[in-house]
């Protein structure tokens, strides 16, 4: 059996067109089993210039494209498609995406997060005097509780105590 591509031509908004992927399919599967397209089209009992414009991808010559995805259903029912994946191809836009892009794209975030990344490193004068205040509030904090020990504990000592007795 042959293996069914899929054409990617492109619209008016530099897509490809799934209804060109579809009728792509719809076409291989239809010749690989050696109907014609009048045949089919009797079978289904649409026109056979709609399924000639289905396999062209041609929109403009299509009614609503309810009708359409109805018609596209019925043909890979009856031709044994993926229907499933077939109906999910009208929800999917290719979008042709050339290198030149990517590279500018990859560039941009490049730019953008080595910006990033000078803002967060801080400078050595700034990293000097942040150690210094803490340096300062920590000599503080310890000997406030320091000396909270020493006073608590002076009054508890059984050694001074004795002293003081004695004297």
């Amino acid at each position: 059996m042959k293996e069914i591509k899929s054409v990617s031509g492109n619209n008016d908004k530099g897509e490809a067109s799934s209804l060109k992927r579809i009728g792509n399919f719809i076409k291989e599967a239809r010749l690989s089993r050696d109907q014609s397209v009048e045949e089919l089209a009797s079978d289904l009992k649409i026109g056979a210039h709609q399924l000639k414009a289905i396999e062209e991808g041609s929109e403009e010559k299509l009614p609503e494209k309810v009708f359409v995805k109805a018609m596209v259903r019925r043909i890979s029912q009856k031709l044994k498609l993926d229907t499933e994946f077939i109906m999910n191809e009208f929800k999917t836009e290719l979008k042709e995406v050339k290198i030149e892009e990517i590279v500018e794209e990859v560039s941009k975030e490049n730019r953008k997060s080595s910006k990033s990344n000078k803002s967060k490193i801080l400078n050595p004068v700034g990293l000097g005097l942040f150690i210094l205040i803490s340096g300062f509030l920590g000599l503080i904090a310890s000997s406030l509780i320091f000396n909270l020990f020493t006073e608590s504990f002076k009054d508890q000592n059984p050694i001074l105590e004795f002293i003081k007795k004695t004297k």
